[in-house]
């Protein structure tokens, strides 16, 4: 059974940082491109990090481009998003998803997170 579960949300103060960890488990983690996701309430959920399988590509949303940093460590089969210098409109619930050899153009995904909190307070 596949399993992907997101940690290390919280509530913190603009320009405070965070780090969010996906780990799985049930899947062959290096034939995977993952996603997060996030969707703050009220609003439709959107793309906001991508790396692809073998790692060698990785889009961001421009509004976190230079402050938040996605990464994957194939030893822990963990995916992580660095989060720096956040503010309030970064406060979503986020999401980890998983594509089969996936593409970063393409948001469609085999496997879903169940989502972990961030709130960034002024």
């Amino acid at each position: 059974q596949v399993q992907v579960v997101e940690s290390g949300g919280g509530s913190v103060q603009a320009g405070g940082s965070l780090r969010l960890s996906c780990t799985t488990s049930g899947l062959t983690f290096s034939d995977y491109t993952f996603h997060w996701f996030r969707q703050a309430p009220g609003k439709e959920r959107g793309g906001v990090a991508c790396i692809r399988w073998n790692g060698d590509v990785t889009r961001s949303l421009d509004s976190v481009k230079g402050r938040f940093t996605i990464s994957r460590d194939y030893a822990k089969n963990t995916l992580y998003l660095q989060m720096n210098s956040l503010k309030p409109e970064d406060t979503a619930m986020y999401y980890c998803a998983a594509r089969l050899y996936g593409d970063c153009s393409d948001s469609a995904a085999d496997f879903w997170g169940q989502g972990t909190q961030v709130t960034v307070s002024s």
